[in-house]
């Protein structure tokens, strides 16, 4: 089976390459254009591959309604109602221009998690090159076959998904025309504890599914989003803010800055270690032969003597035969005239 690869705005992923650093913006614009704006800005001095946005009203995403069904009841936002929430949280349909003009400015790619059809549309007239579908839309088929008729890449999150219902989502990615895709292992807790992400799902889903596959992090470091590289992780999101104190709804659990450039460039470290099959030796080992033991000559021997146990000695350097040779040299004529402190090799032996 070939190895899974999708392309947003010509950058290839799979696991061939380095991992994919998204930085989510979401609500962390806390009101402000501006602030959307320099949050791009960081992202790509960070070293992130792309921005993603959300794009939603929050008339499109939930009804306006105070009964007990509309209550949040615990976490960072209890007592709230949803549409409390996304009329604060939500990125206004006429920022997003002003946004991708700016990201096309400074040079890094932005694209979207749309929640309904409407927002597919307004998307698809700025061009965007990646749509990317939220967890808790992964059981929206309608819309995410409506984003898939648009025959751009998706990513699908699978928080709270069971194995059947990403199964469905992706037969319906698949239905809609949708030709890249990839699924995210994701936590829908803000923020998830790392012990949440059974991060062994990560390879199950990719021999599952097939697909690209990737992290979405919302836990408090980078910690977890590292080690899903090793497990072979081709896409890693995160939440990020200017300031993690900022008040937001998103903040508190987001990466700032330092902590977004640190995770671009660990997680491309972690993946550059990960190499391939090689047991040979490594080219920054050359130097060191010198430390490893090998036979060398402790005393002047002429051509023809016989080569006893005082003759030589296993020592470093590693220049010589290696030791486990020392019982076939032993009682071997040497050829030609050698001095103590020279290496024992093939040539001078009979």
């Amino acid at each position: 089976m070939s190895e899974p690869i999708i392309t947003i705005a010509g950058r290839k992923i799979s696991r061939q390459q380095s991992p994919y650093i998204i930085a989510e913006l979401s609500a962390n614009h806390n009101g402000k254009l501006e602030t959307a704006l320099r949050i791009i800005e960081e992202a790509a001095k960070a070293g992130a591959d792309a921005v993603k946005l959300q794009t939603y009203r929050p008339d499109t995403i939930t009804l306006n309604s105070d009964t007990e069904d509309f209550r949040i009841k615990g976490g960072l936002w209890d007592g709230r109602t949803l549409y409390e929430l996304y009329e604060e949280a939500h990125m206004p349909w006429e920022w997003h221009k002003p946004l991708f003009d700016h990201a096309h400015k400074v040079g890094i790619p932005i694209f979207s998690s749309p929640f309904d059809n409407s927002a597919v549309d307004l998307l698809e007239d700025l061009n965007t090159p990646a749509y990317k579908i939220a967890s808790f839309e992964a059981i929206d088929l309608p819309l995410i076959r409506h984003v898939a008729s648009t025959g751009k890449p998706m990513i699908i999150s699978t928080g709270m998904a069971d194995a059947e219902e990403i199964a469905e989502a992706i037969a319906a990615a698949r239905d809609g025309g949708c030709k890249e895709l990839a699924i995210l292992q994701c936590v829908s807790g803000y923020p998830a504890p790392a012990e949440d992400y059974n991060l062994r799902t990560i390879p199950d889903m990719m021999e599952r599914f097939g697909l690209v596959t990737g992290l979405s992090d919302h836990t408090l470091d980078n910690t977890t989003a590292i080690a899903s590289v090793v497990l072979g992780a081709s896409i890693i999101e995160k939440h990020f803010t200017l300031d993690r104190n900022g008040g937001g709804p998103d903040d508190s659990f987001s990466l700032e800055p330092a902590d977004l450039s640190a995770l671009c460039r660990d997680s491309k470290t972690a993946w550059r270690a990960l190499g391939q099959v090689n047991y040979g030796r490594k080219s920054s080992e050359q130097g060191n032969v010198q430390f490893r033991r090998s036979l060398y000559f402790v005393k002047d021997m002429n051509a023809g003597e016989i080569i006893t146990d005082s003759c030589v000695r296993s020592v470093r350097p590693g220049f010589g035969l290696a030791p486990k040779h020392l019982e076939r040299v032993i009682g071997q004529r040497v050829v030609c005239k050698v001095g103590a402190n020279t290496p024992v090799t093939e040539d001078v032996l009979n």
